[in-house]
């Protein structure tokens, strides 16, 4: 399938047609360039400067142009730099406000995105006065339906939920001119995939097709191909996988049994900050055991994780943007499509599944080129996926000892006795950090019919891309 790559290099960018010649086209420079020279008609600008938004970043200045001319785009760029506008500000002109029909579908993961990726759209409309569609799990179909039949132009939702209206016949995508998945990488994994690929075979074939990420593996763009034709693959910038230069990254060593005691700590030291933070747990009843806890002693908490009413999500979200919760809890739900500018410091609580996921987690601060601080808590059973999760990000970020000097832990040593402590642990006794092994668990392990019940613990929207397993050879 012939494709067209758009890299980059300074100040311009190489386009590498099939026949694998090289031709060398400029770019505009995002700092001198107006979303009116990328080709944004008038009320489209407008709506942006309402909004305070007069320069586009680089992701939008290189994924608009093709994206009005009717391309397929693949584009990539991290978390926090505008993609929403890039394929979003395209869309809108190329719908017709006279045909009251649905002609174009966005797909994102998790219910939170579909409102936020709605909110933008509707920020953008400038008077053509589209409708626009949420499709989400937790609230009744009945009004989604009425929305639909009302003649809504787009409409944004989560895989599942859509599927559901069109087995019941209530969504026709007969005439649609673009579909959109966003977050593409978790779209095609194998917990997405089946219904993204039952939506789209319902689709035309000569509609327009985007997939925005921040994280694209290989394994993505290998599947995509099935579903577009002759795309633009535009990579906004340095490898994606990893954080953006602009967030403060710092990974602490903490004692076993400690880790309660270093996230009051770390909140202690921001009782008083006027920015937000944001703490990451794995599970869902852990996110709850932890509210309980923090609440228990005083700090002002939200929780938000999957086994929430969607109304009761909401509220959790509301008000956290608003600032009247200025600690969240979440799961990885949150992950992905919480665009909170507020947010100053993220807190990984608990390591998360995958590098992607980890990118995902801490590009929650230092938004649109904000400066941000990351902080990750690791006890000595997390060493081992410590080090692969670095190798899977491509960067090495080594764990510092505990500073408890400067935060301390009640009755816990200074930093030097903590390392000398976990460097002690007897998994790692005798050996170098780089090689220590962990004890393995022992007891039975659970039996499953279905090879989807053995994700059951995470809610549909929170779970982790599967990884390839590998056989250990036997020796004769």
């Amino acid at each position: 399938m012939p494709t067209t790559t758009v890299s980059r290099s300074d100040s311009r960018a190489t386009i590498t047609p099939p026949d694998s010649t090289t031709t060398t086209t400029s770019v505009l420079d995002t700092e001198q360039t107006t979303f009116a020279a990328l080709g944004a008609d008038r009320r489209s600008v407008a709506a942006l400067a309402r909004v305070g938004i007069e320069t586009p970043t680089l992701i939008q200045a290189r994924a608009i142009p093709p994206l009005l001319a009717g391309r397929d785009v693949v584009g990539q760029s991290r978390t926090g730099s505008g993609k929403t506008i890039a394929f979003g500000l395209p869309l809108l002109e190329r719908i017709d406000p006279r045909q009251r029909t649905l002609q174009a579908l966005i797909l994102v993961p998790t219910r939170e995105l579909a409102a936020q990726v709605a909110g933008v759209l509707e920020d953008l409309d400038g008077g053509r006065g589209l409708r626009v569609a949420q499709l989400i799990g937790g609230r009744a179909l009945g009004p989604q339906k009425s929305a639909l039949m009302a003649g809504a132009q787009i409409a944004v939702g989560a895989p599942g939920r859509v599927l559901d209206h069109l087995r019941q016949r209530n969504l026709d995508l007969s005439a649609l001119r673009v579909a959109v998945l966003d977050e593409a990488d978790q779209m095609l994994d194998a917990g997405f995939a089946p219904d993204v690929e039952r939506i789209l075979a319902a689709t035309p074939p000569t509609r327009q097709m985007a997939l925005f990420s921040a994280t694209l593996p290989e394994w993505t763009t290998r599947i995509a191909q099935r579903y577009l034709h002759d795309p633009v693959y535009v990579d906004a910038g340095s490898p994606e996988s990893r954080p953006a230069p602009a967030i403060a990254q710092v990974v602490y060593s903490v004692p076993q049994g400690r880790r309660l005691d270093a996230l009051v700590a770390l909140l202690e030291r921001r009782r008083h900050a006027e920015g937000a933070t944001l703490v990451f747990g794995r599970t869902k009843h852990g996110i709850k055991k932890l509210a309980r806890q923090l609440a228990d002693k005083g700090y002002p908490v939200a929780a938000l994780q999957g086994n929430m009413s969607q109304n009761a999500r909401d509220r959790v979200v509301a008000d956290f943007r608003a600032g009247r919760v200025p600690v969240l809890l979440a799961t990885n739900v949150a992950a992905r499509g919480l665009d909170v500018l507020s947010i100053e410091q993220v807190i990984n609580y608990e390591l998360p599944e995958s590098a992607e996921l980890f990118t995902h987690r801490v590009g929650r601060t230092g938004r649109m080129d904000r400066e941000g601080e990351a902080i990750t808590l690791i006890t000595p059973e997390d060493q081992l996926a410590w080090q692969k999760m670095q190798r899977d990000l491509g960067v090495r970020l080594q764990p510092r000892p505990w500073p408890q000097r400067d935060l301390p832990l009640p009755g816990a040593p200074f930093a030097a006795e903590v390392t000398e402590n976990v460097m002690a642990s007897p998994a790692l006794a005798g050996r170098p950090n780089h090689t220590a092994r962990m004890p393995r668990r022992r007891g039975p392990r659970p039996q499953y019919s279905d090879p989807i019940q053995r994700n059951d613990r995470f809610e549909r929207d929170e779970r982790p891309a599967q990884q390839p397993r590998f056989r250990r050879a036997r020796h004769p």
